[in-house]
């Protein structure tokens, strides 16, 4: 069973960028699919991105097409997830989480096991 560690997060201001890291470790699969998730208190956990480990095909939500972008690193086994142009309604915990579905979903259902997740905090 895989293992997922995030990190990257911290406090900045609204515009500034972050880079996340999820180090997967364990067995993965032609059909592993890593995603980014985030939730804010009082919040329901909410998609923001996926990458196929294989391929590099990759999805993200909407609201952050234009500002995020993920990436991985097979050779590291991990993948990143480059935040540009921050703000306040990015603010929450990022985890990463793991999917056997060979192209990226936004799916959360289909997701399994996660980190212990990092805080992003941006304020105005």
């Amino acid at each position: 069973q895989a293992q997922l560690v995030e990190s990257g997060g911290g406090l900045v201001q609204a515009g500034d960028s972050l880079r996340l890291s999820c180090a997967v470790s364990g067995r993965t699969l032609s059909s592993t699919v890593i995603g980014w998730f985030r939730q804010a208190p009082g919040k329901e956990r909410e998609f923001v991105a996926s990458i196929s480990w294989n391929g590099g095909n990759s999805r993200l939500r909407d609201s952050v097409q234009d500002r995020f972008t993920i990436s991985r690193d097979n050779a590291k086994n991990t993948v990143y997830l480059q935040m540009n142009n921050l703000k306040p309604d990015d603010t929450g915990v990022y985890y990463c989480s793991r999917a056997e579905t060979v192209l990226p979903t936004l799916d959360s259902r289909l997701y399994r096991g996660r980190g212990q997740g990092t805080q992003v905090t941006v304020s105005s």
